[in-house]
């Protein structure tokens, strides 16, 4: 039995785990803390899911009749995630508190593998007579132990572990403030009690524009009204929803199905199927403009300055849009949230002072909200310093995962969850795809069309999400399943009828038992 160690288990490494334990393996799931779930379970008391919880859940194990919410709170999903834990017995594969140090490759020379054409030398998943060495601490007693494995799959995710901290000028940044400063990830470990101490009563300052920042400033809002308001200050605006429709239209009918990707090129596509995404190009424009002119028309966004300056489409693509916490403009309104858009700003003993405006803006508390730095957090796990760089992108590139899953250059490894759309459907999907291959039967290109399909995906991501090309995600789902399934000989058509094949939305729903089935027919 090949041995294969899984690090983490929140969404991905529990599906890790399920699908590779279906296949016949007796994976070792490494998870530093005492529960699964991952980011779900360090977020704060008020975060939701965006998407309705249809969108969000395994194909196989639907939500509980008992959750009425159609967007269910953190402590409904952790619930969920949970249940399905304990259902498919992933539980007794899992070590908690136990802190993955680091991971390193032996048995193969570089020059060795510098010189392989396939993929570990034959492109299988247990052909090299490497191994890996997974350097592991218990986190209540601090001790190590280093274990040996023929395959590890890291499903550390992307939005948690290093925080992106912005860098500031000599005598500008934290350290003249005289109040605390803190990322989100950490206010997001604190119990609700004392992330209610640390807010309440205090002039909170909030850096960022996306989901974490709106969460936290309409806690802060919730938590001391209009008395102290919460500062929300954004480099750069995205479009937001008030909900996860537009007009009454569910906005997976615009975007979610199988039309919509007639309306974006894609790889290895005919003259004609070209020729209709230019044709189509105007509808494209108009969903975009509909779905702007709906949320300028049901948010004040003109009136506080809040009108982002490149299309719904760009963000959609790149998974920048959001949905607001409800009544987010209420409390704006009401004066419990202060909204501020700067490119730069700068730390002084009292606060926070903003370019352009000459008065100290009067602080406590600053919470960036400014994201993770998901590649260097990648890089930080490997040993070896030729890993470390490989699998480091850059301003112009991302990470080189062929499928999303696998690095050309590193062998025996899977990386589930640090490129691409970052949803549980998808996740799901691509640890079905594992399984299949860990199971022999998925064969590889060689390095160099691996190499290459990468580019293409990204030439892709940079055509539509333009400069936030590197969180592409969104429009391309059914076309990157379609490629998935064909790979592991499924049909990639999953519904039943021609108007719900292209207009019904696709869902994990749709791709139950990929890792267990084969067709023979294939489309």
């Amino acid at each position: 039995m090949k041995r294969v160690a899984i690090i983490g288990a929140g969404v991905s490494g529990l599906l890790a785990c399920k699908y590779s334990v279906e296949k016949g393996f007796n994976p070792m799931v490494f998870e530093a803390e005492e529960c699964v779930g991952g980011i779900w379970a360090c977020t704060i008391e008020s975060t939701e899911l965006q998407n309705p919880k249809q969108g969000y859940q395994f194909s196989d194990f639907p939500w509980s009749s008992s959750v009425k919410e159609i967007f269910p709170n953190h402590t409904k999903v952790m619930e969920y995630l949970e249940s399905y834990a304990r259902h498919f017995g992933i539980y007794q594969y899992i070590n908690f508190n136990s802190k993955v140090i680091s991971i390193d490759y032996v048995g193969e020379s570089n020059e060795e593998m510098e010189s392989w054409s396939l993929w570990g030398g034959k492109g299988k998943p247990f052909c090299s007579k490497g191994k890996w060495l997974v350097e592991v601490q218990d986190t209540k007693i601090c001790s190590r132990k280093v274990y040996e494995f023929e395959f590890v799959i890291l499903c550390i995710g992307k939005y948690s572990g290093l925080p992106n901290i912005p860098e500031f000028p000599p005598n500008q940044g934290p350290e003249v403030f005289n109040g605390k400063v803190l990322h989100s990830m950490d206010y997001s470990a604190m119990d609700d009690a004392r992330a209610k101490k640390l807010i309440e009563g205090k002039r909170v300052a909030v850096i960022g524009s996306l989901k974490s920042a709106v969460d936290i400033a309409a806690e802060c809002a919730n938590t001391n009204g209009a008395q102290y308001p919460c500062l929300m200050i954004q480099r750069t605006v995205h479009w937001t929803l008030p909900s996860s429709s537009l007009w009454g239209i569910n906005i997976g009918y615009l975007y979610g199905n199988r039309f919509s990707q007639t309306l974006v090129h894609s790889s290895g596509q005919t003259f004609m199927s070209s020729l209709l995404v230019a044709l189509l190009a105007p509808l494209r424009w108009g969903i975009s403009k509909f779905a702007e002119i709906y949320t300028r028309w049901k948010l004040p966004l003109k009136k506080f300055n809040m009108l982002p300056e490149h299309s719904f489409l760009e963000d959609l693509f790149s998974c920048q849009t959001l949905k607001l916490p409800e009544k987010f403009y209420d409390k704006v309104e009401e004066g419990s949230i202060i909204l501020k858009k700067s490119q730069n700003y700068r730390f002084c003993r009292e606060g926070l002072i903003i370019d352009g405006e000459t008065q100290t803006l009067q602080t406590d508390v600053v919470i960036f909200a400014t994201g993770y730095n998901s590649d260097q957090k990648l890089s930080n796990i490997f040993k070896s310093l030729i890993f470390k760089k490989s699998v480091i992108g850059s301003q112009t590139s991302v990470v080189p995962l062929y499928r999303h899953i696998i690095h050309p250059r590193i062998p025996q490894l899977a990386v589930i969850g640090q490129l691409g759309l970052s949803s549980l459907g998808a996740a799901e999907i691509k640890c079905q795809w594992l399984a299949h291959f860990l199971d022999g039967n998925i064969e590889l290109p060689s390095i160099r069309e691996m190499e290459k399909d990468v580019v293409v995906w990204e030439n892709h991501m940079k055509k539509y999400s333009g400069k936030y090309f590197m969180k592409g995600c969104a429009l391309f789902t059914i076309w990157y399943n379609d490629q998935m399934c064909k790979d592991m000989g499924c049909k990639s058509r999953r519904k039943n009828g021609f108007f719900a094949e292209w207009f019904e939305p696709y869902s994990a729903m749709d791709y139950a038992d990929l890792s267990l089935s084969r067709h023979s027919s294939v489309d």
